[in-house]
């Protein structure tokens, strides 16, 4: 019986994973004092076809901190920037 209730429930999470939406670029966002390094990263990037432009966006390097912390999707964001002395 066990075996059984652990496939069923490793099936459902496998189908749950592999039918999960994702977006086509990564996103960015964070420090102010980062943004310029990260564009020109983004920008070289772009310039491979097979790559789409990420999107960077500053905020703070609190906005890039929490970013990262608050999840996993296509609501958050995949790089977080900060910087701090």
């Amino acid at each position: 019986m066990y075996k059984n209730l652990f496939a069923f429930t490793f099936l459902t999470i496998l189908m749950n994973v592999s039918a999960a939406h994702s977006r086509d670029y990564i996103s960015i966002a964070g420090s102010s004092t980062v943004l310029p390094f990260a564009t020109i990263i983004a920008e070289n990037l772009g310039k491979d076809p097979t790559v789409k432009t990420p999107v960077v966006e500053s905020g703070g390097s609190s906005v890039g901190k929490k970013g990262v912390c608050e999840g996993i999707g296509t609501k958050y964001i995949d790089i977080g920037n900060a910087s701090q002395e």
